[in-house]
């Protein structure tokens, strides 16, 4: 995933809180024991290291790295490396938390982690950020492994940097270990149909959402906002699948065509264009916000976190939201977006689609064999699909928004697992 703006600081909440509002809901609802809450409120362990790394022109840099392991009740902990300048501590626990959640919702046996360096690597060169990486691999050598804890590319790293953590960890055992981490190049033990898994799990997530609202997908609008690989994948499968996707955005703003945006010529041109739709000929400029309060069917937002605010969420008026990004509604926008009765398929649930090909890639390591793409996309669509109807039977079990059902379903699976493995 390329590098993404952070959203504005005005109505932002602190990721860690923002989750744990919607834990204890569905903790309540349940009748979660007070024993097993706190076990799965706090994480399971914090690692912080301090990186010295040489800068190109000879100078020692110390960077802090960090690796929240939350939970590893299910299995080994899952979970993606962030290069940003606003990584800390809060938002990696955070961030770790949602991918125990994601894993338990997708029935995946993993729990969750996240690590981050506070960095900003568009200012740093290739061979500075490979000695980062390096140095960031090595500290937390004991922590990794195929068994223990597998990591992952997000925000500022890519199949580059899962590379170099492969190469080094395998130099650390002495001997070349793929199952270490996912999301590495093809040739090097990498899964077909990986790239794309995200914003295809977010696709399947919305075609068995209008499934129940009985939206005719040849008939249906859509927005999608963000154009990275989420958003530009999510856009090209819809608009594959009969919808007329009418806007699309990146951080240059966001563009509108009432008769359908060519997805194609959308991404070739911004390949062309460093990346960004700046100056995209299709369709006209509206602004980001704009983009949100569209008369569509449907909306992904798949850009960055609290994009819905308590703000901008009364004047939405899409029928669905199926969120691409990690947390892209703030809980005071939920409360509204519940009372208009629009549907919302959680990012745990919606976004998942990128784990489970992860899930794929380290059992195709550990087996020593590679699938077909079209086999990876089979199970994929497979998991996806039987997550939401299992999510939303449980939301209309007990008459609950499809967020509450979703964190319902991974809280109560991980919670039976600590109880089978009995809590000490």
């Amino acid at each position: 995933m390329g590098y993404i703006e952070p959203a504005p600081l005005k109505d932002r909440e602190n990721p860690f809180e923002a989750m744990m509002s919607r834990f204890q809901v569905a903790s309540q609802i349940l009748g979660l024991e007070d024993e097993i809450y706190n076990v799965l409120k706090n994480p399971a362990r914090q690692v912080i290291v301090s990186l010295p790394v040489t800068m190109d022109d000879g100078t020692i840099r110390v960077f802090e790295g960090y690796r929240v392991i939350h939970s590893t009740i299910l299995g080994p902990s899952k979970g993606g490396i962030r290069f940003d300048v606003n990584v800390n501590l809060d938002e990696v626990k955070a961030l770790a938390a949602w991918m125990t959640w994601k894993c338990a919702v997708v029935d995946i046996p993993y729990g969750g982690a996240k690590g981050g360096v506070a960095c900003n690597p568009r200012e740093m060169s290739a061979g500075e950020i490979e000695r980062l990486m390096r140095a960031y691999t090595q500290a937390m050598a004991d922590v990794f492994g195929p068994d223990r804890d597998i990591p992952a590319p997000d925000m500022g790293t890519g199949p580059r940097e899962m590379a170099w953590l492969m190469d080094q960890f395998s130099r650390v055992q002495g001997m070349t270990t793929h199952a270490v981490v996912t999301g590495k190049p093809i040739v090097l033990g990498g899964s077909l149909g990986r790239t794309e898994a995200t914003g295809r799990g977010v696709m399947v997530s919305a075609m068995a959402a209008m499934e129940k609202l009985k939206i005719n997908p040849y008939k249906a609008t859509c927005a999608v906002q963000g154009f990275g690989n989420v958003g530009s994948w999510a856009a090209k499968l819809l608009s594959e699948r009969g919808l007329l996707v009418q806007s699309i955005s990146d951080i240059s703003g966001a563009y509108f065509n009432e008769k359908g945006i060519d997805i194609e010529a959308a991404s070739k041109y911004r390949e062309a264009n460093k990346g960004s739709l700046e100056g995209f000929g299709g369709a006209q400029k509206i602004s980001n916000d704009d983009l949100l309060t569209l008369p569509v069917d449907l909306l992904v937002p798949a850009a960055t976190e609290d994009v819905i605010t308590g703000q901008n969420a009364p004047n939405i008026k899409a029928k669905l939201i199926v969120e691409g990004a990690n947390g892209p509604t703030s809980s005071k926008a939920d409360n509204i977006i519940n009372e208009k009765g629009i549907m919302v398929v959680p990012d745990i649930l919606a976004n998942a689609g990128g784990v489970t090909v992860s899930y794929f890639e380290w059992v195709q390591n550990r087996l020593g064999y590679k699938w077909t793409a079209d086999r990876v996309n089979r199970r994929s669509d497979r998991i996806m699909k039987d997550a939401f109807i299992n999510v939303y039977k449980t939301s209309k079990e007990y008459n609950v928004p499809m967020r509450i059902a979703a964190y319902m379903v991974a809280i109560d699976k991980v919670a039976k697992t600590y109880k089978y493995r009995g809590g000490y």
